[in-house]
Order: C-alpha cells, then structure tokens, then sequence
C-alpha cells in the first residue's frame, strides 16, 4: 500500500515538473532564447566549459546568460559574473537537482533583453537531475576522464538522454590511465543518436566543436 502511494505520489511530481518546463520553454521562445542544461558530477568541468563558450559567443557578438545551480554557495555564479553577463545564483538546499519549478523563478529573475543563449548549470550529479528536465533546447552531460573510463555503463540513464556528452579534461587521459575510446564506445551503445565531444576546458581545446554540437 505504501509503495503505490509513494509510485503515485512520485508520478504527479515528475508530471507537473514536465509541465512546468513546457512553461520555461514556451518563456524562453517567446524572447528568442536558446537553452541548455548542463549535467554532471561536482568537479567535471561544467564552469569552466560554460565560461569558455561565453567567451567565444563574446567574440562573436552574440550575449549568454546563465543560471548557476548549487546545493549552497555562489562560487559559480561569480565566476559568470565575471564574463559581464546576466546570471542568477540557485541553490537547491537538501535537493540534488534543479527542477522546473525552481528554473522558473530563475528566469523571472533575469534580463533577456539582448540574450541569445541561456547556460543552466546543474547540480553536479549523474543520477538525480536525469528525470526532471527544465525546459531547455539542448540536455548536456559532461564527464571528466578523471572519474574513469566506468562511469558511463554505471549512470547509464543520463546518458542516455543526452543530446551532446562531453568529454573532457582529455589533456589527463594518459596520467588517469583511461581509454577515451571505451568512454565513447559505452556512450554510443547506450546513446546511439548523441553527439559526443571531447574537451580539455582549462586549454580551450574543443570547445568550438562543442559549440557546433550543441548548435550555437
């Protein structure tokens, strides 16, 4: 009896949390913004991927916008502010994702005037935010080699609905001992259909491939 509450009870959060990211969606289209959100573990390089294409988006002209997502502190979203863009610091509490609904606030919160992309950083993790999408164009998970060569058949579901996986820190593939090729190949088995990019955010290597994959 328990458990067909607690499977109910979960089934209308998931659907509202759907129908509320519809609502982001709808937002951000209205104003002409492309979105996406950032998936991965505390560490895998999500800042600094979003800060390198911030720069290139600079050089081009065009303006990024970003939500920073946290469990606590604000040490990403100084970060962002650095790039003189507009940015909004979330924090999630005792929750290990974003959700619709926090977005949605978020977004009241910012200024789109000029915006032509919006980066949400999500809170690092491989398993929690995979069943709660937010609203945006594109759903990213990026993986560090510094996790392993394993992590991809351990989280196979986020993975799985990811539009671009990226790859990076590849520059400590040989120091970690990992097979890149293994990570790709695990990658395309679960994922057919993504995209799959390879980085080292600290050189600035791959990040106008990433760009291209995620269509920005």
């Amino acid at each position: 009896m328990h458990k067909t509450v607690d499977i109910s009870v979960e089934e209308d959060i998931l659907k509202a949390n759907r129908e509320i990211a519809l609502e982001n969606a709808t937002l951000l289209k209205k104003y002409g913004v492309y979105s996406i959100d950032f998936m991965g573990s505390i560490g895998s390089g999500k800042t600094l991927l979003i800060e390198r294409i911030l720069e290139i988006l600079g050089e081009k002209g065009k303006k990024g916008a970003a939500i920073a997502g946290d469990v606590a502190g604000d040490d990403d979203y100084k970060r962002i502010l650095h790039h003189d863009v507009p940015a909004v610091s979330l924090n999630t509490g005792k929750e290990c994702h974003l959700d619709a609904h926090l977005v949605s606030h978020a977004l009241e919160d910012l200024d789109f005037k000029g915006v032509d992309v919006l980066f949400i950083e999500n809170v690092g993790n491989l398993v929690c935010p995979m069943d709660f999408p937010l609203g945006t164009d594109k759903r990213a998970v990026v993986i560090s080699v510094t996790e392993g060569d394993d992590m991809v058949r351990k989280h196979p579901a986020i993975f799985g609905l990811a539009d671009v996986i990226v790859i990076n820190k590849i520059d400590l593939a040989d120091i970690m001992e990992v097979d890149i090729k293994r990570i790709e190949s695990d990658a395309k088995k679960i994922n057919p259909h993504t995209k799959i990019c390879q980085t080292d955010a600290k050189h600035g290597v791959g990040i106008k491939k990433l760009m291209s994959e995620l269509e920005i």
